[in-house]
């Protein structure tokens, strides 16, 4: 079976344990009522005997989550047919990564973030080194990391922050000198509940 094939065979096997432990923020401390926009990110996944997974450092620059490290993605556009049609678009116009080189295994959790998106993970799949070249105006660098280190909860690290007067908790994954945290890391925890001990 394919890559593609055995993830998506494991994301399907994983619904049936039901939703995602941290549908939120992980504290949940999403204000009941906000209205939150329709987002999609791509989790990119690399079709290698060891497979790992593609990940953006992004701009320094950005108003908001300036240096953090992020999937390709954003928000729904009207032209776009969905979130798998969203995460495409980013995708290819933040690493360069064409659509038709992605084979889409599935849909992931759905995420809420506090600051008012509702975040629909992508999970595809991509071949390895491909020329991707980053919009330099959104994304700094590209990086890959091996998907069974993200997917093992041992390299997770639960923090604590305050933030706009309370106390949030958040995952930390460290991987070499990038640090991949807060709703990205909360979508890679809810990924691994869904995939393991199935992938």
């Amino acid at each position: 079976m394919t890559l593609a094939g055995r993830l998506r065979a494991a994301l399907d096997a994983g619904a049936a344990r039901g939703p995602a432990p941290f549908p939120g923020d992980f504290d949940n401390l999403v204000e009941p009522g906000m209205p939150h926009v329709p987002a999609a990110v791509l989790m990119p996944i690399t079709d290698r005997p060891a497979p790992g997974v593609l990940l953006t450092l992004r701009n320094a620059n950005l108003r908001r989550h300036a240096g953090q490290v992020a999937f390709p993605g954003g928000r729904l556009d009207p032209a776009d047919a969905g979130p798998v049609a969203a995460a495409l678009r980013e995708a290819e116009e933040e690493i360069g990564l064409p659509p038709a080189l992605v084979e889409v295994a599935g849909i992931a959790d759905r995420y809420r973030t506090g600051t008012g998106y509702d975040i629909t993970p992508v999970v595809g799949v991509v071949p390895p080194d491909l020329p991707l070249l980053p919009q330099e105006s959104e994304v700094a660098a590209i990086f890959e990391v091996p998907l069974d280190y993200l997917l093992d909860p041992a390299m997770r690290v639960e923090r604590t922050a305050i933030w706009q007067g309370r106390e949030r908790r958040y995952f930390e994954i460290m991987w070499k000198e990038r640090r991949i945290w807060g709703v990205t890391a909360a979508m890679i925890a809810n990924l691994a509940h869904r995939l393991l001990p199935v992938a």
